[in-house]
């Protein structure tokens, strides 16, 4: 089965994880860095998660899943070390259209969670289907070793100066064409930073259209 590679927005969303354990400790990791709506049912936790609770960071509520707790949810993650458990809450998510990551357990998935290289915004997913996530962090640390420390700093002045282009040029092949031009420059927050006389030179030898002028009104006579 093929997969849609996507980068989802779970900002203040409600998402809920089954379970307490190690594994389930890293999904909340990764939701919370969505800024998602997290609440664990578990009976145990990790320290971590017990401490993210404490901390007002998620909801824990400590007892054992239910059917109907995924009620009002976007997402859910079947953390437990019960793969009956599991597949129980994939079966409620199939029935509430909420989508279902069961651990380590790849026919009872709906999404799965990459191997994810970091840098500021830039994210590199890397993703197996679930067939071997040894190698998608292989990959990861591959991946990790040769790109640059500095590339998310890069990739925010790469923005701006975006923004600033797109605000000085008209929508046309030629403003396509600068942005990949500046994409493979070195780009600073300086405001004579070299990628930045680029776009502002081509600016004014490219300007926007001036806007029709009002048409004057007919003169009434008297």
């Amino acid at each position: 089965m093929s997969l849609f590679p996507i980068f989802l927005k779970l900002a203040a969303r409600r998402c809920i994880v089954i379970g307490g354990g190690t594994i389930a400790e890293s999904k909340i990791e990764s939701l919370q860095a969505a800024e998602a709506n997290i609440t664990v049912i578990a009976p145990m936790v990790t320290e971590r998660i017990a401490n993210f609770a404490a901390a007002g960071e998620i909801e824990w509520l400590r007892r054992e899943y239910a059917a109907g707790d995924l009620a009002g949810h976007f997402l859910v993650v079947a953390a437990t070390d019960n793969p009956a458990t599991n597949r129980a809450v994939f079966q409620e998510a199939r029935e509430r259209d909420v989508l279902c990551n069961a651990v380590d357990d790849p026919p009872f998935c709906d999404f799965y969670f990459p191997s994810v290289v970091r840098r500021g915004d830039l994210q590199i997913a890397i993703s197996t289907a679930g067939a071997s996530p040894a190698l998608a962090q292989q990959l990861r640390k591959e991946i990790n070793a040769q790109l640059p420390l500095d590339a998310g700093e890069w990739l925010t002045e790469l923005g701006n100066l975006r923004r600033e282009v797109v605000a000085a040029e008209p929508l046309n092949e030629e403003r396509r064409w600068l942005l990949h031009q500046l994409a493979q420059r070195e780009v600073c927050g300086y405001e004579q930073c070299p990628s930045r006389v680029i776009a502002r030179e081509h600016a004014v030898k490219n300007p926007k259209p001036n806007p029709l002028p009002n048409k004057p009104h007919a003169e009434v006579k008297p």
